[in-house]
């Protein structure tokens, strides 16, 4: 896989750090509004602080409260079943609600259908955390 490098640019530099911080707000969000989820919106801001602050990547990861968000699915260390299973029900509950209520062509419910599909694939497919017993 390709390591991602800081971009020699600084207007794409500064479109990547504000476009970070941007989505470090929607995930905020997410944690408050159960049906915008934030583990995505914090993994797509990372990307984002990696391609222009390795600073601000750094305090995204050691953020006492947005940091296990991040961390676990960079560090491969896995999502525990808790987790996996609320992302699964969320996702499929959004998905519902969005092809019931905001939308009537077909097209469209089949596109949310086949990427809930893939996104709960992809959720099972990550390595299932254990707890530690303290």
């Amino acid at each position: 896989m390709k390591e991602l490098t800081i971009s020699a640019s600084p207007i794409v530099r500064y479109f990547y750090i504000i476009s970070g911080f941007i989505l470090v707000g929607i995930g905020i969000i997410g944690i408050f509004l159960p049906l915008l989820p934030t583990t995505i919106f914090l993994i797509l801001a990372s990307y984002c602080f990696i391609k222009s602050s390795p600073k601000a990547n750094d305090w995204l990861r050691n953020h006492k409260i947005l940091g296990a968000y991040v961390k676990n699915y960079q560090d491969k260390s896995g999502l525990t079943i808790k987790s996996k299973i609320s992302n699964i029900v969320l996702l499929w509950i959004s998905i519902a609600i969005s092809s019931f209520f905001f939308t009537d062509e077909l097209y469209v419910k089949l596109v949310l259908f086949f990427v809930a599909i893939a996104v709960t694939i992809h959720l099972l497919m990550i390595k299932t955390k254990q707890l530690e017993n303290k």
